[in-house]
């Protein structure tokens, strides 16, 4: 029974530390990402006179691509969804949320026109 008891106390152990470790791969995945997305509307904009596109597609269509998929268009990447809530000639706000807050990752990132990339904790909702 103590045999018992002990190997479920490390089996606990042994998951709480997985799932750590995954959202924390997840959080650094999904700051990669976002900054990989600025970086391409920012070099689009640079190349289009100043001038940001509507969507993140046009990124994907050009030759040579300055991303390698439309990520707001995905469901989910690697535990975030991504939405750009403002994508409009002047500028833009694109953010990645987790999918699960606290399962799939626990910091939601924000970046807007020049690049500034900011974080916050993601809201359970019960």
């Amino acid at each position: 029974m103590i045999v018992i008891a002990v190997f479920a106390f490390c089996l606990r152990i042994a998951l709480e530390q997985a799932m750590r470790i995954s959202i924390l791969h997840n959080q650094a995945d999904s700051l990669t990402t976002i900054k990989l997305i600025s970086t391409a509307l920012e070099n689009y904009a640079k190349d289009n006179n100043n001038v940001f596109p509507g969507a993140l597609a046009p990124l994907t269509e050009t030759e040579p691509a300055y991303l390698d998929r439309d990520y707001s268009s995905l469901a989910s990447f690697k535990g975030y969804s991504y939405n750009c809530s403002r994508l409009e000639a002047s500028g833009y706000r694109c953010v990645a949320t987790p999918v699960k807050c606290g399962t799939t990752g626990q910091l939601v990132y924000s970046v807007t026109t020049g690049g500034s990339i900011t974080q916050e904790a993601c809201i359970k909702k019960e």
